[in-house]
C-alpha cells in the first residue's frame, strides 16, 4: 500500500509539473530537472518496464524535498508572500 500510495504521489507531482509545462513553460522551467520528473511519471504510469522500488524510494528520501522546497518558495512568491507584487489583478 505504502508503495502504490508513493509512486501515484510521482504521477501527480509529473502530470501536474506536465500540464504547467504546456501552460506556462517558463515557470516549469524554474523547477530543476522538470523533464526527468515528467519522465519519471511516465515511467511509472505507463509501466514501460518493471519500477525499481528502491529508486522510487532513494527519490522519495532525497530529491523530493529539493522538490519541495523549491515549489514552496514559487507558490510564495506567486502569492506575495516574499515581499514582490503579485503582478495578476
Amino acid at each position: 500500500m505504502v508503495r502504490a500510495a508513493v509512486e501515484r504521489k510521482f504521477e501527480i507531482i509529473g502530470e501536474a509539473l506536465a500540464q504547467l509545462a504546456r501552460l506556462d513553460p517558463a515557470l516549469a522551467a524554474r523547477v530543476p530537472e522538470y523533464r526527468r520528473i515528467i519522465a519519471f511519471r511516465n515511467v511509472i504510469i505507463h509501466g514501460y518496464a518493471t519500477v525499481d522500488d528502491g529508486e522510487v524510494w532513494r527519490i522519495a528520501m532525497t530529491l523530493l524535498p529539493g522538490l519541495r522546497a523549491v515549489v514552496a518558495g514559487l507558490l510564495r512568491e506567486l502569492s506575495g508572500e516574499d515581499g514582490r507584487v503579485d503582478p495578476a489583478p
